[in-house]
């Protein structure tokens, strides 16, 4: 089983038609916003594997947030109720990591970045916001009454493209949150072609500290027999 999202910069500008669309495991979403003369262009593909019941679920948001901005999301579900979970979060997630982001009204002194510098406010209070975001979005899960979660459960690899419209020229900031083994990558164009660029660590047990989290969690990790390097 597989699902592909893709979305262009806001710099190619091919028509998209301003509607919802919903297949299945794939949801297409445009807020009708005035348009400033520009359009962008992405697309979804899930692929049914042959283990049974796909579980997972994708959603494209344009027009997230601001004019131009953008969301992607790759839930995969795993578990006995791994789709229900993963379709639920696909539905919830965006709308939780807007009001998370502007619930953020005073925040702290903004800290200063590895390289010492001070990352911008907005940045600042994306992070924040996907990481309450996910922290709420565990939770309403669990409060689900007549859905069994104990031993199900889903990915989330989301991409947030916001255009920073106060700078000169133009720009676009990339927001990134990743839980579990979904995949974000980035093609940029080179004079070789399309350039495939990885943005997110594979959060998986053969990973010392990905194992190491899951065994604070007091969870165990079990090596098969194709990954016997794990320990």
């Amino acid at each position: 089983m597989g699902i592909c999202i893709s979305i262009a910069s806001s710099e190619i500008h091919d028509q998209a038609e301003d509607q919802h669309h919903f297949h299945e495991n794939v949801l297409y979403l445009t807020e009708t916003i005035p348009s400033i003369g520009t359009h962008t262009h992405g697309s979804l593909y899930s692929k049914q594997g042959t283990k049974g019941l796909n579980q997972d679920a994708a959603i494209l948001y344009q027009e997230y947030g601001i004019k131009g901005g953008a969301f992607c999301g790759v839930f995969d579900g795993h578990g006995k109720n791994g789709h229900v979970v993963s379709n639920m979060v696909r539905n919830r997630l965006p709308s939780l990591l807007v009001s998370q982001k502007y619930g953020v009204a005073k925040l702290e002194p903004t800290p200063e970045s590895d390289n010492g510098r001070r990352p911008r406010k907005d940045l600042v209070k994306w992070k924040q916001a996907c990481v309450s975001a996910f922290k709420v979005m565990d939770k309403e899960i669990k409060l689900q009454h007549n859905l069994d979660c104990s031993t199900s459960g889903t990915t989330a690899v989301v991409v947030v493209r916001q255009l920073i419209i106060v700078s000169f020229p133009k720009g676009e900031d990339l927001v990134i949150a990743n839980l579990g083994d979904s995949r974000a990558v980035l093609g940029t164009m080179t004079e070789k072609g399309i350039k495939a660029v990885q943005l997110t660590t594979d959060l998986k047990p053969g990973l010392p500290s990905e194992a190491e989290r899951i065994r604070n969690c007091k969870g165990r990790v079990l090596a098969l027999k194709e990954e016997p390097h794990i320990p």
